[in-house]
C-alpha cells in the first residue's frame, strides 16, 4: 500500500477531495474515519526525504494501528518502533492476529507497570526486543523490587537526555527527563552499566521545542519569535547532545541514539551523533501541522460525523464531535472542520461530548443525514475513537484497518 507515491494528489483540489471522500464512504454510517492512501503514501515517503538518508523509527502513539506499522517498517528508511507504554511494546514485539513480531521496540517513556516488567524480564524472547527508558536510578530500583537481577533476564535500557532549552526566556520545551548536562548523562551511564541485570544500548532526546511547536507559516510575530528559539535551540542541542552521547560511549557500546520527531527531521537529521529519528505524526497529518513553515503534510486521516438536527434553518447540528486533543486547552486542540468549508462551530458550545452546532454559510443547506468531514488536532488520538479506518483510494473503499481500539486494545 505504501511501496510508491502516487502520481496523484487528490487532497490538493479540495472541492472534489472531500465530496470523494463521502461519496466513497456512502454506505457507511457516522460515525467513522478514513485514510486516503494516496495522501498516507506522500506522507510516509515525504518523511523519507526530509529525514536524508537518517533511519525513522515509527512513533506509535502517533498512528495506534498496527496494520499502518506494518507496511511502514516494510518500507526502506523505517525501522523499529518506539512505543508509548511497555504493555503495548510487548504486545507488538509478540507475534499475534496475525501480525509479524517486531524486533526493535523501545518504549518511550519509563514505567512503574511491574507486572509488565515481570513478563519483559521473564521471556528471552521479550528481553532482546524490547527496551526500556530510564531518566533516573528510582526507575532502576523501581525494575529490581519487581524482579531481582538474578531471577530475570538482562533488562535492555536507553537513558533520555532532556532536550529543552534553557536559554535567555527560560525553560523552553516539555518537562520530561531530569538529565540535561552532559556531567549527568554520565554520571547516569554509569550506574546503570554498573549494575546487574541492565544493559546499557540507547539514548534518546525529544526536542519537543523544535519538533512539536508550530512555527507559523506568516511573518506573524509569534512566528518570528518561534523560529529564532528553534534556531538557538537546535544549535544548543546538537552540540550537548555531541558531548553528552560522546561520554556515554565511553562506558557502553550504544546501538542508537535516537532524536527529533516530524517537526524537526531536517535539524535532527543534520546531527552525527543522532543515528535514527522517531517520528508518527506526520503520517496522518493533522491540522496541528497546518501551522508549519517548512513542511506541509497531506491531510491523510479525517472523520465524518451525521447532521441529526436543524435548531435553526441556517445552523445544523452534529450528533457528537467533542474529540478534543490533549494539550494545554485552546482552540487549536479542537477538532477542525474541513468540509463543507465557511462552516464553524458554536462560540458558546464549540466541539460537544453529544453534539456540535455548527453556523455559517454551508450549515443552511446542510441537512438531516448530511455529512461533515472534520480533522483531528493531533494523528494518533482520533484512533482512540474509532474501531477501524477506512482505506479510500481513487475514489473508492480498498480496505479497512483496525485501530489498536478495534483490536481490544487500549493501552493508556
Amino acid at each position: 500500500m505504501l511501496e510508491s507515491e502516487r502520481p496523484t494528489r487528490p487532497w490538493e483540489t479540495p472541492g472534489e477531495y472531500w465530496p470523494s471522500l463521502t461519496s466513497a464512504t456512502a454506505a457507511q454510517d457516522p460515525p467513522y474515519a478514513v485514510l486516503g492512501v494516496e495522501a498516507l503514501a506522500h506522507n510516509a515517503h515525504d518523511m523519507l526525504r526530509r529525514a536524508g538518508g537518517r533511519p525513522i523509527r515509527v512513533a506509535s502513539k502517533s498512528i495506534r494501528v498496527r496494520g499502518i506499522i506494518d507496511e511502514l517498517l516494510a518500507l526502506d528508511g523505517y525501522a523499529g518502533v518506539l512505543a508509548y507504554t511497555l504493555p503495548e511494546a510487548l504486545w507488538l514485539a509478540s507475534e499475534v492476529d496475525g501480525h509479524a513480531a517486531i524486533g526493535d521496540v523501545v518504549v518511550g517513556y519509563p514505567t512503574a507497570d511491574r507486572s509488565a516488567i515481570r513478563r519483559l524480564a521473564t521471556s528471552s524472547v521479550l528481553a532482546a526486543r524490547v527496551t526500556l527508558m530510564v531518566d533516573s536510578v528510582d526507575q532502576l530500583d523501581l525494575i529490581d523490587s519487581a524482579i531481582a537481577p538474578s531471577d530475570r533476564e538482562t533488562i535492555r535500557v536507553c537513558i533520555e537526555l532532556d532536550a529543552s532549552w534553557d536559554g535567555p526566556f527560560g525553560h523552553i520545551g516539555v518537562y520530561r527527563s531530569p538529565v540535561h548536562t552532559v556531567a549527568q548523562a554520565r554520571s547516569l551511564a554509569e550506574q546503570v552499566v554498573a549494575r546487574p541485570g541492565f544493559a546499557l544500548v540507547g539514548m534518546m532526546g525529544y526536542e519537543a521545542q523544535i519538533a512539536g511547536l508550530t512555527n507559523d507559516p506568516t511573518s506573524s510575530l509569534r512566528g518570528i519569535a518561534v523560529r529564532y528559539i528553534q534556531r538557538r535551540s537546535t544549535a544548543e542541542l546538537a552540540e550537548r547532545r555531541a558531548a553528552a552521547v560522546a561520554a556515554v560511549r565511553e562506558l557502553a557500546d550504544l546501538e542508537f541514539v535516537n532524536g527529533g520527531g516530524t517537526g524537526s527531521l531536517e535539524s535532527t537529521s543534520r546531527e552525527d551523533a543522532v543515528t535514527e529519528i522517531a517520528a508518527g505524526s506526520g503520517l496522518f497529518g493533522p491540522h496541528l501541522f497546518d501551522g508549519y513553515r517548512h513542511f506541509t503534510p497531506a491531510p491523510a486521516a479525517a472523520f465524518a460525523l451525521a447532521v441529526v438536527r436543524k435548531p435553526k434553518p441556517a445552523m445544523a447540528t452534529l450528533l457528537g464531535g467533542g474529540w478534543v486533543a490533549s494539550g494545554p486547552p485552546a482552540p487549536d486542540r479542537l477538532p477542525q472542520v474541513v468540509w463543507p468549508p465557511h462552516t464553524h462551530m458554536v462560540a458558546n458550545e464549540m466541539a460537544g461530548e453529544v453534539q456540535t452546532p455548527l453556523t455559517g454559510d454551508a450549515a443552511m443547506v446542510l441537512g438531516v443525514g448530511d455529512r461533515v468531514w472534520l480533522r483531528h488536532t493531533k494523528a494518533g488520538e482520533l484512533s482512540e475513537h474509532v474501531d477501524e479506518f477506512l482505506l479510500v483510494e481513487d475514489g473508492s473503499v480498498v480496505g479497512r484497518l483496525p485501530t489498536y481500539r478495534g483490536q481490544g486494545k487500549v493501552f493508556l
